[in-house]
């Protein structure tokens, strides 16, 4: 595989590792500053064995990192520029719903 291919194939385990919706989730809260693992499963509502597995996918994909204290673990986002991604894909998802809203409002 050439330099580029592992270039775009590295960029893919970031997008993977975002597209599952209870890390995506997860990701949107800790661009409100670092949780802890227990703020984090309340917010999903999952066990904690499965949110640290979906902590660990976001972790080995440079997405979060990790910092334990204590009897906690609290992450944080790795990745800064994920706050400009996830606002311009919301603006696209708010964007969409508005062009359907007349649509919805003839039936």
């Amino acid at each position: 595989m050439d330099h580029h291919k592992r270039y775009i194939a590295a960029q893919a385990t970031i997008f993977k590792a975002l597209g599952h919706p209870s890390r995506l989730l997860m990701v949107d809260a800790l661009r409100g500053g670092e949780k802890c693992v227990c703020d984090l499963q309340t917010l999903v509502g999952d066990d904690v064995s499965t949110v640290s597995k979906h902590l660990a996918v976001l972790r080995e994909a440079g997405v979060v990192t990790s910092e334990k204290r204590g009897t906690n673990i609290y992450y944080s986002l790795a990745l800064r520029c994920l706050e400009t991604f996830l606002a311009c894909t919301g603006d696209l998802v708010r964007r969409r719903i508005l062009e359907q809203l007349p649509l919805l409002e003839k039936k």
